[in-house]
């Protein structure tokens, strides 16, 4: 019995160390198993967040791309309207202003050479006709081209045109302004908007 008791403590001994390496190659697999699940995981959340980043760095640029066009939309659309609000202004007042003796014979002289005909019809505004035919009473030289003198509803200035209506100059205030306008309004803008 001794034997078989010894056999028996052989076997047994056999078994429990080889259960305990086979406990322990679980324990160190499973160790492991672990241990590469927490690196995927690890790796894994930090793609998520930089990728969560990068989205969010490239919603933000969006944003203030969009936002930055928005405020230069904003800006030059108060631009244009306070330059609209002044060249408004300067119309209301030409539509005021009488022609004083000089500025309307500098445009009578300037349409009559212009025009190159033996004879003009003159235009001018209600206000300023009057003025008109005293230049013309006191300026001998270009009263004897101008066949008649009529009035027009322009703000200020005059129109002549040959008599038979084939050929125009249009030398009313608003009409100049119209043609100063595109040299005016880069020195307006530069003026105005420009940091000194």
């Amino acid at each position: 019995m001794d034997k078989m008791e010894g056999i028996k403590e052989a076997i047994l001994g056999k078994v429990k160390q080889e259960a305990e390496q086979i406990i322990k190659s679980a324990e160190e697999e499973a160790l492991k198993e672990i241990e590469n699940a927490q690196k995927q995981l690890e790796k894994r959340s930090q793609e998520e967040k930089a990728r969560v980043l990068e989205d969010a760095e490239r919603e933000a640029a969006r944003i203030v791309a969009g936002a930055s066009v928005e405020a230069h939309l904003e800006l030059s659309k108060m631009k244009s309207n306070i330059v609209d609000r002044i060249i408004t202004q300067v119309r209301n007042e030409l539509t005021k202003t009488s022609g004083d003796n000089t500025s309307l014979l500098h445009l009578i002289r300037e349409s009559i050479s212009t025009l190159q005909v033996p004879e003009v019809r003159l235009y001018a505004s209600q206000r300023d006709i009057g003025t008109v035919q005293k230049i013309l009473k006191t300026e001998k030289e270009l009263a004897d081209k101008v066949a008649e003198v009529k009035e027009l509803d322009i703000d200020g200035g005059v129109v002549a045109e040959s008599v038979d209506g084939k050929l125009r100059i249009d030398n009313s205030y608003g009409t100049r302004l119209e043609m100063l306008l595109p040299q005016i309004l880069p020195m307006l803008n530069k003026e105005l908007f420009t940091d000194k």
